[in-house]
């Protein structure tokens, strides 16, 4: 698989735990909205430590843009990444990934699942085909979603957002589960867009499944 060095061009946090990376895009590169690549950081200690993000940029932009979780407790790549300004270089693979638009549905997203949303949404944003496309997000409080603000201004009352660890008062946690979903969700005949860790995946195609949604409806990461 080749591989491409390339440099930061901008490097800022968004939120408390999420940062934006602006970097060059390599000749001919192109991808898919949803498509994600393997990067590390072309320094001796860090450049074989590889970890999959998504381009949250669109493929006809200049140049790409990463939005990703910084963990700056766990000692490792996202951490380090937190660290890194403009001028450092990144070594980015080839996309792959199969969270690509197949047309309308609901999208439902855990933390940084959001991100393959991102880009699909941009595009059809772009294309003025967001239609009736709905997004439910569950982050662990209102600080930690990624991009909320364009998130609204693109889907309005289709954005929904769930927070797990809110703590303000008044504020009762949510986590999805199938009464969630059923109250937000009118149609279980449609497609389904899931992303997120592994867990939440799992349990959120099981819940869909269960609430009437067929497995061949269900487009996720493998």
């Amino acid at each position: 698989m080749a591989e491409h060095i390339v440099k930061i061009i901008e490097a800022q946090y968004i939120n408390p735990t999420v940062k934006r990376f602006v970097v060059q895009k390599p000749a001919g590169y192109t991808f898919n909205p949803g498509q994600a690549t393997d990067v590390s950081i072309n320094l001796p200690e860090w450049k074989d430590r590889k970890r999959k993000f998504t381009f949250t940029s669109l493929n006809k932009w200049e140049h790409l843009e990463f939005v990703i979780r910084i963990h700056k407790q766990h000692d490792g790549v996202t951490e380090m990444l937190g660290k890194l300004n403009a001028g450092t270089e990144l070594i980015i693979n080839e996309p792959y990934g199969v969270i690509d638009y197949k047309g309308p549905g609901v999208f439902i997203a855990g933390g940084t699942g959001i991100t393959p949303f991102i880009a699909i949404f941009r595009e059809l944003h772009k294309n003025k085909q967001i239609g009736s496309n709905k997004l439910i997000v569950s982050e662990r409080t209102s600080y930690d979603l990624i991009l909320d603000s364009e998130l609204q201004t693109m889907l309005g009352n289709n954005y929904i957002k769930t927070f797990t660890r809110e703590n303000v008062i008044g504020f009762i946690d949510k986590h999805i589960n199938e009464d969630f979903l059923f109250k937000n969700i009118s149609d279980f005949g449609q497609r389904f867009y899931v992303c997120g860790p592994e867990s939440f995946v799992t349990n959120i195609c099981k819940m869909l499944i269960d609430l009437g949604a067929k497995p061949d409806s269900l487009v996720i990461d493998k």
